[in-house]
């Protein structure tokens, strides 16, 4: 299951997706990471991690036995292998993506780590993690916490993003809204990020990365019921 790891002439680019839990929840409230979730969680304020993308689209599975590639398909992840992860790496990824206790840490292993320059889950999640507290960290977070209960314009997003990280970056930028109901949330941002990204600076992977589709022109930002 050892992906073959790129060198640095064949270095791929990646989106970082990142959810904005309470709205996600709206989608799905069944799931046990919004069963279990409260106003003073870390992720009723903060942005999770959903996943660590390498890029093209379709760059899945790779070095995966068929057999682990058609658990994940059927969203079986808690019946896929066990990751070999520090016990600090794992009460951070417990924390910063709380869809591990549906197992969402073995999907995002199987079907994108495996393709990416990081040879191991753990080198690919502390990664995942050190770009997610770039974002945390960042005026962005605060735009969001402070908008919590009413709406943000992708405007209003994008100027935050190139604040924090350089003019024309908010560009770099996706802005992911679901509907539920009336109301229209944001649930996700995708970020591209130029590779390779080992110990990479987030503002110059972002800063060198091409443009995305802005998605939706913003939305409502939830907070947990």
């Amino acid at each position: 299951m050892t992906p073959a790891v790129p060198s640095a002439a064949q270095a791929i680019d990646y989106v970082l997706a990142i959810s904005w839990q309470p709205g996600f929840c709206e989608m799905r409230p069944a799931v046990p990471e919004c069963q279990s979730q409260t106003a003073d969680r870390f992720d009723a304020t903060h942005f999770t991690l959903h996943g660590l993308w390498p890029e093209p689209r379709g760059n899945f599975y790779c070095g995966v036995p068929p057999h682990d590639q058609e658990l994940d398909r059927r969203t079986q992840w808690q019946a896929l292998p066990v990751l070999p992860l520090s016990a600090e790496t794992r009460q951070h990824l417990d924390q910063s993506m709380p869809g591990t206790q549906s197992g969402l840490h073995r999907h995002e292993w199987i079907k994108h780590g495996t393709c990416s320059e990081m040879p191991t889950p753990e080198a690919y999640f502390q990664e995942s993690l050190r770009l997610l507290a770039a974002l945390n960290n960042s005026p962005l977070q605060a735009l969001f916490q402070d908008a919590i209960g009413s709406t943000l314009s992708g405007d209003a997003i994008r100027a935050a993003i190139d604040n924090a990280f350089g003019e024309g970056v908010g560009e770099k930028v996706q802005i992911i809204c679901k509907s539920v109901g009336p109301r229209d949330l944001i649930v996700e941002l995708r970020f591209n990020l130029k590779g390779p990204l080992k110990d990479r600076d987030f503002k110059a992977a972002l800063q060198s990365a091409t443009s995305r589709d802005p998605g939706c022109p913003g939305g409502e930002v939830d907070a947990v019921d």
